[in-house]
């Protein structure tokens, strides 16, 4: 079998936030001006990613996995997760704030939802002047006084929030109460889980004067109401993989290109790289493949040595 690296067809979703960057930024094919999310790399159910490319063209993702489960995914991830693809990648843009919200652990999503919870990282390839996120409490809360502010439409006084450049990274474990602000591109790294429990939105409607469906009662129990620190401040050395972020759901390394890098990997685990900045190629099995910023593209576990070659900004990500 031809394994090589595999492009998806984006999956769009227009939200009431979205806008038009995924679209004059990162090239995707959107012809809405609400375009909010591009998913990249999906195997949420009735939103599973199709090959774009190459002998697997018009194939789903579960399919290629059903049949070649330990080439796609993996020795060490077949191993933990069977034939279930474990996480999720998207583009987002966020032309408003979106709604306050939080993700549940996975002791409590399969609980309530027979679902994985929701580890998730973002990294920031654009921001508009004063552009914040949302990110946990400025100091430590409670259940009686994260109610009482919400009641009152307080909550954003309680909330801490940073102001956000190009390059910047943000770590969200579950429980972490959240919200990207208005004018910001982000890609979003996660679990595979689409349970999202919204617990504020601005009173905002959309074009049928409806507001969107809170998540009050079931985000109590799962919200984190310590101080957290999400930032994460890493290293850019040119050609080198620099740890972003470390954990037991994912690993994501930022890859400045500057010329050629040769990686020899082991067959433990797929690896996805997303282009975040400039053009590059990566050449396999004698082959080269061309990508730009906005790519999303994923190495089946077989491919364990290929060769970057670019001036750009590149993220890796893998399952140790």
């Amino acid at each position: 079998m031809n394994y090589y690296p595999l492009q998806f067809e984006p999956i769009l979703k227009e939200r009431i936030w979205g806008g038009t960057k995924l679209k004059t930024i990162l090239n995707k094919p959107s012809h809405s001006e609400i375009t909010g999310e591009s998913w990249e790399i999906s195997t949420v159910e009735n939103e599973v990613s199709i090959v774009a490319n190459g002998d697997f063209k018009g194939q789903s993702l579960n399919d290629l996995i059903e049949a070649y489960p330990i080439e796609i995914l993996g020795t060490q991830v077949y191993a933990k997760f069977g034939k279930q693809f474990p996480l999720l990648f998207k583009f987002l843009d966020a032309r408003e704030d979106l709604s306050i919200q939080l993700h549940p652990n996975d002791e409590l999503a399969k609980k309530r939802h027979n679902s994985f919870g929701k580890t998730e990282m973002w990294y920031v390839l654009q921001a508009d002047d004063n552009a914040r996120l949302i990110v946990g409490f400025k100091e430590k809360s409670s259940p009686e006084e994260y109610i009482n502010h919400l009641n009152n439409k307080t909550l954003l006084d309680i909330l801490d929030t940073k102001k956000v450049q190009p390059g910047d990274a943000f770590m969200l474990n579950t429980g972490t109460i959240h919200a990207i602000g208005a004018g910001i591109l982000i890609a979003e790294i996660q679990q595979t889980s689409d349970i999202t429990y919204r617990v504020y939105d601005f009173d905002r409607k959309d074009a049928d004067g409806n507001t969107r469906e809170l998540h009050v009662d079931l985000a109590l129990e799962a919200l984190n109401y310590e101080k957290t620190e999400a930032q994460r401040f890493y290293d850019k050395n040119e050609n080198a993989a620099n740890e972003i972020v470390q954990c037991p759901y994912f690993t994501t390394n930022f890859i400045p290109l500057n010329g050629t890098v040769n990686f020899s990997k082991t067959a433990d685990s797929f690896r996805v790289l997303m282009g975040v900045d400039g053009d590059f190629s990566l050449c396999v099995d004698g082959k080269s493949y061309q990508y730009g910023k906005g790519s999303t593209l994923l190495l089946p576990a077989i491919l364990t040595d290929y060769q970057l070659n670019g001036q750009a900004s590149v993220l890796e990500i893998y399952i140790s």
